[in-house]
């Protein structure tokens, strides 16, 4: 049984990622500052801050493999918030990555963002880089294993404020309203977290992709408006849809590559996966079953 650690494991995709690897049969830790809730019992938690490298080097001995999921995620947050961005993102990987090296670690496996293939995203977009490039010095010093996992726009029912589509989907069921950034022709390739953790664990089961950059998203492109028009009709046509800020910077519009970036990736596809207006009924539900449980 090979043991695994999941930094981020108590988040959106990390607690995603978790269970897949419990289904799978692997010995798993969450390391987080932040306690699991609604998860897998057959995992062990660590508290800890990825800040602090003395405080989780002692939960990496005999470890194969570790995922790092922790980093500040909403792009829009992290334009405004430079210094934790930088810190949590890049330094906060910095530190798994020597305890890594230290540990002697296997195989280390980056949640990455399709953000580091642009010239978008702001701060966000450059932490991730950022550590990608930091992630390929240490395979090039120490040898150290590792797999980036590009993560495109992802939902799901576990989902909270940091979600662009939980957000769609709280103010739509609490408000009847629907108010977005962008002129709603922005493309994205939606893929629910389920589907993201299965593939995100096939990828340590698969030696092709080990040292290989793994594109994750969905198989469909979706404008913004079509989105937002399936949400409406899925809630019987009664929400009321606004679109302002056309210019809505730090934002790609139909695709994050840009023609200097270095890295090819190669692109996995979830087959079978969850259908779209499935998964956000299925979104739907959990969030009257949270606002019913609240009242």
């Amino acid at each position: 049984m090979k043991k695994v650690v999941v930094f981020g494991g108590s988040g959106f995709l990390g607690s995603y990622v978790v269970d897949e690897l419990i289904c799978r049969g692997y010995d798993v830790t969450i390391a987080d500052m932040k306690d699991p809730t609604n998860l897998n019992e057959n995992r062990s938690f660590f508290k800890c801050n990825i800040l602090e490298i003395g405080s989780f080097l002692s939960i990496l001995d005999n470890v194969d493999i570790v995922y790092n999921f922790a980093a500040y995620a909403d792009i829009d947050k992290a334009s405004l918030n430079p210094l934790t961005t930088i810190s949590l993102n890049v330094m906060g990987n910095l530190n798994i990555l020597e305890a890594c090296k230290l540990k002697k670690v296997k195989h280390f496996v980056y949640a990455s963002s399709a953000y580091a293939l642009s010239d978008k995203g702001s701060f966000y977009g450059i932490s991730k880089y950022s550590s990608e490039k930091l992630t390929h010095e240490y395979k090039n010093k120490y040898d150290l294993n590792y797999t980036i996992i590009r993560y495109g726009s992802i939902y799901g029912e576990r989902a909270g404020e940091d979600n662009f589509i939980f957000r769609l989907l709280t103010s739509a069921v609490k408000n009847k309203k629907i108010t977005v950034n962008g002129t709603g022709e922005e493309l994205r390739e939606y893929i629910h977290a389920e589907d993201a953790a299965r593939l995100s664990v096939d990828i340590i089961e698969d030696n092709q992709y080990v040292n290989e950059h793994i594109i994750l998203t969905g198989t469909e492109q979706l404008k913004r408006l079509e989105l937002l028009t399936m949400i409406n009709e899925i809630l019987g046509n009664d929400i009321a849809i606004e679109f302002k800020n056309s210019n809505h910077k730090g934002h790609y519009k139909i695709t994050p590559y840009v023609y200097h970036h270095p890295d090819r990736a190669k692109k996995l596809i979830a087959n079978p996966f969850i259908d779209m207006g499935q998964g956000l009924v299925e979104c739907i539900r959990q969030i009257n079953f949270d606002l019913e449980s609240k009242n």
